[in-house]
């Protein structure tokens, strides 16, 4: 650190580019600093540090590493004590630009696997990015000084060092019960489990904090169900939802899509406090919606779409402006194909011609003339002949009822079991509509290459992809938009692609692999070499990563307007 400060006084109103001499390792006295990264001038990219809290620091226990869960519970206590201290700190860095900036990427209300903090049996490692002070485009030695001697150490000392063991071990038992949970979710064919007391609103669109005074949530007795969990006493109760179809039915307003969107983000672990801790969910369940402009490319959507004008290839579909029914139907495709066994559906954000014909409809548009097989004809042979579950929010079609396994009523934000009645309703009131021909089987759910001429990185001579928030990347000149894709939750998410867009435009890895291969392949890779094994330099600062799922790296892919693709 003394060698740090002296050579930040002699580089002291030098040109900015000066700084690249305070590049490499630090010795503190809890801590040693990597730094790995100086930015070019004040406006530019901030800069990337590392804090390596060695184990003699910050005893880690081996039983908190045990399993993945337990290792992901620790890290993100630890990344919320340090963004917290991040937030508050007081001490002021000033300077032109980004001087004195301090980035941290701060968890959101899901448990993700980040860079941000990693954490071995030797060693704590804290990756942030920092804006190195300057006037103008000089460098200002004495407020780095302050950065570098006294706002830095404040927030390790008032973070990773007041951590006491205690909260560690309490996330490692929450992470304990919902590995649980979901262990005893496969045994029992469940593809949700929503416990007794959750708290399912939100407080607004932009918050995903529990809404306060919230009705709590309860399950009807007949799908009520009782686990043993580890590190308690008492057993957890709460609703299951059985393998099949599910349809969850009610008025506007009622809470129909927020138990949807509770379900669906049940994919990810929640932490302490969410109200969501145990509303856990099939990890591979994708939500489906219509997604009208999207680009299409190469996708098999004959099972639900047949003889076009023009007698354009349904099994092998392209399209740069899809209708809401193609989208749709394009969409449930490229989920299956990626291994996708729980499909999420929500009326509201649903093309109705994809979902259902009616009586009325069917008799004023022959069969001859309508290309589409609706989803309700095409949803028991997703059931019976792939064992793939869905399930529905419906409020304006009862023909669904034909078809349901359960189904469960919301009332004021509470559910009721009425599947026996809805099945007396379909007794007494036969459907009118006659079944599309479906055929008798589902169809094929095609594999497809993506040619590595898809990645189209380079914007001028150098290749280079960048997030944009959580639902852009720009590849390239390229921008991808994927808004509707709504279980990726962090930016860090979406950053995680971006690299490993960049990773395979460099290693070259598409060709004649396809695209569940290649999924398989990132996943082996995320979970055996670690995040940062797809940044250009995996040895130095990989700090604002989360791990995206296989689906959401899918989504990214198959909105690239420049997919290349063969069957």
């Amino acid at each position: 650190m003394k060698q740090l400060l002296s050579t930040l006084k002699q580089i002291n109103h030098k040109g900015y580019k000066a700084y690249k001499s305070i590049q490499g390792h630090y010795g503190y006295t809890n801590f040693n600093l990597a730094i790995d990264y100086v930015q070019g001038d004040p406006f530019a990219s901030p800069s990337k540090i590392r804090m390596i809290i060695p184990a003699g620091k910050r005893p880690i226990k081996q039983e908190w590493l045990k399993t993945y869960s337990r290792k992901i519970a620790t890290e993100d206590v630890i990344a919320r004590v340090v963004g917290e201290a991040v937030t508050n700190q007081v001490s002021t860095v000033k300077g032109s630009g980004k001087s004195g900036l301090i980035m941290f990427d701060q968890p959101g209300q899901e448990k993700l696997e980040r860079s941000a903090v990693q954490v071995n049996s030797s060693s704590i490692t804290i990756c942030m990015s920092i804006g190195l002070p300057a006037n103008g485009r000089k460098i200002n030695g004495r407020e780095a000084e302050k950065l570098f001697a006294q706002a830095l150490p404040s927030i390790m000392n008032s973070s990773v060092f007041t951590i006491k063991d205690e909260e560690i071990e309490q996330a490692n038992i929450l992470a304990d019960q919902q590995d649980s949970i979901r262990q005893q979710m496969r045994e029992h064919g469940w593809i949700a489990f929503l416990a007794n007391g959750s708290i399912l609103p939100r407080e607004s669109g932009i918050s995903n904090r529990p809404l306060k005074d919230a009705v709590a949530f309860q399950s009807p007795l007949k799908n009520e169900v009782e686990l043993s969990i580890p590190h308690s006493r008492e057993p957890i109760r709460g609703m299951a939802i059985k393998k099949g179809i599910t349809l969850i039915v009610g008025g506007g307003y009622h809470g129909k899509s927020t138990v949807l969107q509770a379900i669906e983000r049940g994919v990810y672990s929640h932490v302490e406090g969410d109200g969501r801790e145990f509303v856990l969910t099939d990890v591979d369940a994708v939500k489906i919606r219509a997604e009208d402009g999207r680009k299409v490319s190469g996708v098999n959507i004959s099972p639900f779409i047949n003889n076009l004008p023009h007698e354009q290839d349904t099994a092998y579909f392209f399209t740069e402006n899809a209708s809401g029914s193609t989208s749709q139907a394009a969409n449930v495709m490229e989920a299956l194909e990626a291994g996708a066994s729980t499909l999420l559906i929500d009326e509201d954000t649903s093309a109705t011609n994809f979902m259902i014909r009616d009586h009325r409809m069917q008799l004023l548009v022959q069969q001859n003339k309508e290309p589409i097989t609706p989803f309700i004809d095409k949803i028991a042979q997703l059931r019976d002949q792939l064992a793939i579950s869905t399930i529905l929010v419906m409020g304006g079609s009862g023909d669904y009822f034909a078809e349901a396994d359960t189904v469960i009523r919301m009332e004021d934000y509470l559910p009721f079991h009425v599947t026996d009645e809805a099945k007396l309703i379909m007794e007494k009131y036969p459907l009118e509509r006659s079944a599309a021909d479906a055929g008798t089987s589902f169809g094929d759910v095609t594999s497809r290459y993506f040619h590595q001429r898809s990645l189209q990185t380079k914007k001028g001579k150098r290749a280079k992809v960048q997030a944009k928030g959580l639902h852009h990347i720009l590849m390239g000149k390229t921008d991808i938009s994927f808004a509707y894709t709504e279980q990726i939750v962090d930016s860090s998410q979406t950053r995680m692609i971006a690299e490993i867009i960049q990773f395979l435009d460099r290693t070259q890895r598409l060709q004649d692999t396809t695209l569940y291969q290649l999924l398989d392949k990132i996943e082996h890779q995320m979970t055996e070499k670690g995040l940062s094994s797809f940044t250009a330099f995996p040895n130095q600062h990989p700090g604002d990563l989360a791990r995206p799922r296989r689906y959401e790296i899918a989504a990214v892919f198959n909105r690239m307007r420049t997919a290349v693709v063969k069957q």
